[in-house]
């Protein structure tokens, strides 16, 4: 599993810039299945059924609070897609990277 399982949060109040796109590729190769998209990293994860998606998303949540980094979440019945970016520079740092690990090794429990 990536090392940034290891990292915790960093409280962001804004003031300093985005990751670049280069930072940000070079992050991305330690989270398997993460996308980048314009300003964020998106990933759908796909279950039996509702009760499933739900507890995984629970799961998801406590990890969030406790990072203090909260995930953009969509559920589609079965379906749930985490979309991460930090909201107070307006892109990516690496707290979205940490929690997107975070989200794959919760993922790699239930398989």
């Amino acid at each position: 599993m990536s090392d940034l399982t290891k990292k915790k949060c960093i409280p962001c109040e804004g003031g300093v810039p985005p990751l670049s796109e280069s930072q940000a590729q070079m992050f991305l190769s330690q989270v398997p299945g993460w996308s980048l998209k314009e300003r964020w990293i998106t990933k759908e994860y796909q279950f039996k059924n509702f009760q499933d998606a739900l507890r995984f998303v629970n799961r998801v949540g406590e990890v969030a609070e406790e990072e203090g980094h909260h995930p953009d979440i969509h559920i589609f019945y079965s379906r749930v897609r985490f979309d991460l970016w930090t909201h107070a520079i307006g892109g990516l740092s690496e707290n979205d990277f940490i929690l997107a690990a975070k989200i794959e090794e919760i993922a790699s429990i239930r398989e």
